[in-house]
């Protein structure tokens, strides 16, 4: 039900499978294979006898542990940064017995929070379930404060404690998670059942996605009797899911979980949520409508941020348009204008990163190379343009520099800070109408989730999924999520948004 998005945040085959990430993966011909005794969980040793339940327990149960010991080191990481401004004598041992207490209670926090190893979640949901727990223990370090004689000198010093440990934690996790997938131990081995071409393609992206704790393994409906015993607990069905339902009590019967795909072509719903419909459950459609009530706060976290940010990044921007007039005398800056909310027009600001007369060394770059133009109609983007100034264009668009000027269009309320990015006509014309509407829903980003998974290497296919996909489960954590994860896709220099 949309819940697979990796940790770049990419999403799985929802919409139809496109063909430059699934389809050709896909294995060609003949069955789906069955499933090989290389599956079996590397953890358990071979031969051991022991119940299916709890062979099916261990590995997730040693995962938890490194995580729970990840999260301690995070929190003593946190505990030795602050070590230098804590008060010495009884007093500092007080603060440290705080410490521990915030830790100890954050990390039953985790565990009741199902973090404990997290399997199935997307990146901003472990991040809003993390800070959640964290603002509990805040909260009842403050209940403290106001109750004990000496809190009100703890109160700093753990929220501090916390805010830190939060900022090491995904770190320590992403090495913990490394160190458990090397093990063989990270994940839970899932049968995945679908149509030739969408099962094999399934199973690629969750092993190129392993954050997911999806060890997949290519099954037959038609040989559900042939599984071992103590073989995979979970099912995912994609595809046409009408003819398995009859099948479906037996499924539940052999497996601990069965995950129906919706984004699959048959059921191209994103936003399927379960419902408690008057104590009996349904399934409800929801829509992004929802998410209008947060929109003062983004309006808010936006000028929070842009504001400041302005001023740090001013020096950096003069120095970009000198090198920009030295090479090419002419504007610094280049006004493009763009549809954004509701349709308004939108004049994205950019430093001019090519030549004055671009538009005619295009035209002559598509008269002499079809090749070239080809690959202009797949992704609007060219790997080696000559419009673009020599050295210093290059290097503004590979950082994402040149759209530091956008800054002001955030302040003037005409673009946030996430959001579908606002394309040229040319570009939003290559898609269809119903899509282009769903866009114009929402405020056009300076960044978005297709700049910090794919970039430029998305066609336009997949650029609609990934905004389709924001749209539909757009919120506040998963914004926040997109915004720590533009850090480091500028970082790695994948190309320009």
């Amino acid at each position: 039900m949309s819940i697979f998005v990796p940790s770049t945040m990419t999403p799985g085959p929802s919409k139809a499978s496109t063909p430059n990430d699934m389809t050709s993966r896909a294995i060609s011909a003949g069955s789906v294979p069955p499933i090989t005794a290389k599956t079996a969980d590397a953890f358990v040793p071979a031969g051991l006898n022991m119940p299916v339940a709890l062979r099916r327990r261990l590995p997730r149960l040693a995962t938890s542990s490194f995580l729970v010991a990840g999260d301690i080191a995070s929190y003593l990481t946190a505990y030795f940064v602050l070590l230098f401004f804590l008060p010495s004598g009884a007093e500092g041992t007080l603060v440290e017995r705080a410490f521990t207490i915030a830790a100890l209670a954050a990390i039953v926090l985790y565990a009741s929070a199902g973090l404990y190893p997290g399997y199935r979640l997307h990146d901003h949901e472990h991040l809003r379930r993390r800070t959640i727990a964290a603002v509990k223990v805040a909260v009842l370090a403050v209940f403290a404060a106001i109750v004990l004689p000496e809190g009100g000198g703890l109160l700093l010093a753990i929220i501090a404690f916390l805010g830190l440990g939060l900022i090491v934690q995904p770190f320590v996790h992403w090495l913990a998670r490394g160190l458990c997938w090397r093990l063989g131990i990270w994940g839970e081995r899932a049968v995945v059942i679908g149509g030739r071409n969408l099962a094999p393609a399934l199973a690629a992206h969750f092993t190129d996605h392993w954050q997911y704790g999806i060890r997949p393994e290519l099954f037959s409906a038609d040989g559900l009797e042939a599984l071992p015993g103590g073989g995979p607990s979970i099912a995912v069905i994609a595809g046409d899911t009408g003819s398995l339902v009859s099948d479906l009590p037996a499924m539940r019967r052999r497996f601990a979980e069965v995950i129906l795909l919706s984004d699959t072509p048959s059921l191209k719903v994103s936003g399927l949520r379960p419902a408690d419909i008057g104590g009996e459950i349904g399934v409800r459609l929801t829509t992004s409508g929802s998410s209008i009530n947060s929109d003062p706060v983004r309006r808010i976290l936006d000028l929070a941020i842009a504001i400041p940010a302005t001023i740090v990044v001013a020096p950096f921007i003069a120095m970009a348009a000198a090198a920009i007039y030295a090479i090419d005398p002419g504007p610094v800056f280049f006004r493009h204008t763009r549809e954004g909310r509701s349709g308004r027009p939108v004049h994205v600001l950019k430093l001019r990163t090519m030549y004055q007369d671009a538009e005619q060394r295009l035209e002559a770059l598509f008269r002499d190379n079809p090749a070239m133009r080809a690959e202009w109609l797949s992704h609007f983007k060219l790997k080696d343009d000559p419009r673009i100034l020599p050295i210093v264009g290059h290097m503004l668009r590979s950082s994402s520099i040149d759209e530091l000027p956008q800054l002001a269009n955030i302040i003037a309320g005409e673009m946030a800070f996430v959001g579908p990015r606002p394309f040229p006509e040319y570009h939003l014309s290559a898609m269809d109408g119903e899509f282009r509407d769903k866009r114009r829903s929402v405020t056009p980003g300076l960044t978005g989730l297709w700049q910090i998974s794919e970039r430029s290497d998305a066609d336009i296919e997949l650029q609609q999924q990934l905004d389709e996909f924001y749209i539909d489960n757009r919120s506040l954590w998963f914004d926040c999520q997109i915004l720590l994860g533009t850090i480091p896709a500028v970082f790695k220099r994948r190309g320009a948004c």
